[in-house]
């Protein structure tokens, strides 16, 4: 690992600071890059999440993704975690924790927000992010693509009817120029782009260019990563500031989510006996978070001021770290599985 990956954790932890702290000093800039949005898909971050899994996508190959058929029980797992378990875990913790634990500091208005903030965050599942996690444990980045790209298209027909079901309405609204876009953002033009590069590099013959490439393309990935850090942070610096209580409670029941999902998805990939390349991201998709969807269906539900809406951007503050430590995590385990290599 170079580097930026070695201390990737304490990168992260100054981009965040630095993310407060800018967002405070020149709210001015950031209020004008958040207005840079189109169906509530902020461009800037869109590139930036592009930069990310760009050099990603470069390695798909698309030769062995016709052999993912043949494996496919991490597929299965992904699958159940995601739809049959995570929004039901999200929608109990959330009643738990605002409803009974937390009833007398919170007010009935605001909790009841706050566990359809959190719902919505379990109702969709990542993306973009994933492509980074995947590729800090060495996962399987073809296997990968294919675990999100199934999750994406159940997602146009699942997450309105899932949502609906959870926040106990009959009609949410969900922003499907919202859903479609960042898909064609984040994975598909990615996926083309990194074919086509792919395919220029390969022309060669000998391998040589397209892993010269790789080794030089792979730090931007970080500081893509860190650059988005930085811009989420200063979006809701003035928030962070102000509602620091809040901000914890509705941290704490999402920080347990998080890691007892991982826990479930990390031990039924034990008992399925995946090879680690595959068990790895199978385990960080189903923990990870569509944060960009579960916060423009939140503003568009409940208003840009709602506590639905503060919970969906707390997922967004806590996942980062949380994510970083499960893949250190999964790094030091990776012994556990089949098919490990060192990472």
């Amino acid at each position: 690992m170079g580097i930026f990956e070695r201390w990737l954790s304490l990168w992260v932890g100054l981009c965040i600071v630095a993310g407060v702290v800018l967002g405070n000093l020149l709210p001015v800039v950031f209020q004008a890059v958040a207005g840079l949005e189109i169906a509530h898909v902020n461009l800037v971050v869109a590139v930036l999440i592009w930069v990310m899994i760009y050099p990603m996508m470069v390695q798909v190959d698309f030769s062995a993704v016709r052999n993912v058929g043949r494996r496919p029980k991490g597929l299965l797992l992904t699958l159940v975690i995601n739809w049959l378990i995570k929004p039901f875990t999200m929608a109990a913790l959330g009643w738990l924790f605002f409803k009974v634990i937390f009833a007398d500091w919170v007010d009935p208005q605001n909790a009841t927000e706050y566990i359809a903030g959190m719902i919505l965050l379990g109702v969709a599942p990542c993306t973009a992010m994933v492509f980074v996690w995947s590729q800090l444990t060495r996962g399987d980045p073809n296997y990968t693509l294919v675990q999100v790209s199934v999750n994406d298209i159940i997602m146009i027909f699942a997450f309105a009817p899932i949502a609906a079901f959870l926040l106990g309405v009959s009609d949410v609204t969900v922003p499907w120029e919202t859903l479609l876009l960042s898909v064609v953002l984040y994975v598909v033009l990615p996926l083309i782009a990194g074919v086509l590069t792919r395919r220029g590099l390969e022309a060669g013959g000998d391998g040589a260019r397209l892993a010269a490439f790789l080794r030089t393309s792979k730090p931007w990935s970080v500081l893509g990563l860190l650059a988005t850090v930085v811009l989420l942070f200063g979006f809701q610096a003035e928030m962070i500031l102000q509602q620091p209580q809040t901000i914890l409670l509705i941290a704490i029941p999402l920080l347990l989510q998080s890691y007892g999902i991982f826990a479930i998805g990390y031990a039924g990939a034990l008992l399925l006996r995946l090879p680690y390349p595959i068990a790895a991201p199978a385990c960080l998709i189903g923990t990870s978070n569509f944060f960009e969807l579960a916060v423009a269906v939140a503003i568009s539900l409940f208003g840009l001021h709602s506590g639905a809406a503060l919970a969906t951007v707390v997922g967004v503050l806590v996942e980062v770290p949380v994510m970083l430590s499960l893949v250190a995590f999964a790094n030091r385990t990776q012994h556990w599985f089949a098919g490990a290599k060192d990472v």
